[in-house]
């Protein structure tokens, strides 16, 4: 990407970076107070969280992931340390992932020194494995999962005896309010949750990401054997992090109007995108549009690179991405629609 990014920083304007998904908006002041007042934090904290923190994860599991039946939770440090770490901790030896997909996966599946294969989103064609990754809203295509969708996979866990591990870090962060939502696995899987483990993060959901907070919630046989794997591993969260996710988790407000955010700076880039040829695909959800305008996606990237705006190519989410490229709006409101201006020039 460095020569894109040189010439992306030639343009008379200076660069627009729209390649990665790192939050740019401000932390809500009451998440730093919380942060702040717990600062003076002599003792090592809980791996399994403090009492107020799996209380506030516990009711926002139900209340907002929808979950039911028996579960349990746990903080993690972000959800990238679980992605990467799941597959070990679980002792997978065979683990499937999107096509295109966040590249961790991957890594993860490597780092476990198992088998990795990545398939189609239809489970009805996946070989037999012990460990899965589903993705939705996803990265990098914005694509929700369907409900249908979601309970063929609890189906293959069924049949095969398979963790599903679902990455949820997108959940809140629908394209707009009166479309399509994201559903939880944990919510089609009305209370039957054995195998079944979800991943969330405040990353994004409460701009976050420099805390590195997160949870994963779901099957209370899984979680007890990680829990003991972190808890020896030294995986703990910081107390100070632990009080301000609790904020964090007891409040929606903030949740919305990030969403409004995003939703908006999609509104004004995408037609931009669009004037130039690319077709949007997907982009149901997240903080991202995926398009195509047939082309190979560094092509894509220089031609963007050329009015100063820097984009993620699709190959680095897979093979079948390499006609692609990945818009983040992780940008300003004035940088998104200065990069709008850019694009709609002639």
């Amino acid at each position: 990407m460095a020569p894109y990014g040189a010439r992306a920083r030639e343009y008379k304007d200076g660069l627009i970076d729209l390649s990665v998904g790192t939050p740019v908006d401000p932390t809500p002041d009451f998440i730093q107070h919380a942060l702040i007042e717990s600062a003076n934090s002599p003792g090592y904290p809980l791996t399994i969280g403090s009492p107020r923190l799996r209380q506030a994860m516990r009711d926002w599991a139900i209340n907002i992931v929808g979950v039911t039946g028996d579960f349990d939770l746990l903080p993690s440090i972000g959800s990238k340390e679980v992605i990467a770490n799941l597959p070990s901790q679980l002792e997978a030896t065979r683990v499937l992932y999107p096509a295109i997909a966040y590249p961790t996966y991957l890594v993860g599946a490597l780092l476990a020194k198992a088998n990795a294969e990545a398939v189609d989103l239809d489970s009805t064609h996946w070989p037999v494995a012990d460990f899965v990754w589903i993705n939705s809203p996803s990265n990098p295509t914005g694509r929700i999962s369907p409900r249908a969708e979601l309970e063929k996979t609890i189906q293959y866990s069924r049949r095969t005896n398979a963790v599903i591990a679902s990455d949820e870090c997108y959940f809140n962060f629908p394209a707009s309010s009166d479309g399509e939502q994201p559903v939880s696995i944990l919510s089609v899987a009305a209370g039957d949750n054995k195998n079944i483990l979800s991943i969330h993060s405040l990353s994004k959901r409460s701009n976050l990401a420099g805390y590195r907070g997160g949870l994963i919630i779901g099957d209370p046989l899984l979680i007890a054997k990680i829990r003991e794997i972190r808890k020896h591993a030294g995986l703990l969260v910081p107390a100070p992090v632990q009080a301000a996710m609790t904020a964090a988790l007891g409040d929606e407000v903030h949740v919305h109007e990030q969403a409004l955010r995003y939703a908006r700076r999609r509104e004004v880039i995408r037609p931009a995108l669009e004037s130039m040829g690319f077709i949007v695909e997907h982009s149901e959800a997240g903080l991202y549009i995926w398009c195509t305008r047939g082309e190979r996606d560094l092509d894509s990237v220089s031609a963007l690179a050329e009015k100063g705006i820097l984009v993620a190519p699709g190959g680095f989410y897979g093979v079948a991405g390499a006609t692609h490229i990945r818009v983040a709006l992780t940008a300003t409101d004035a940088e998104i629609s200065a990069a709008a201006a850019r694009l709609l020039a002639k």
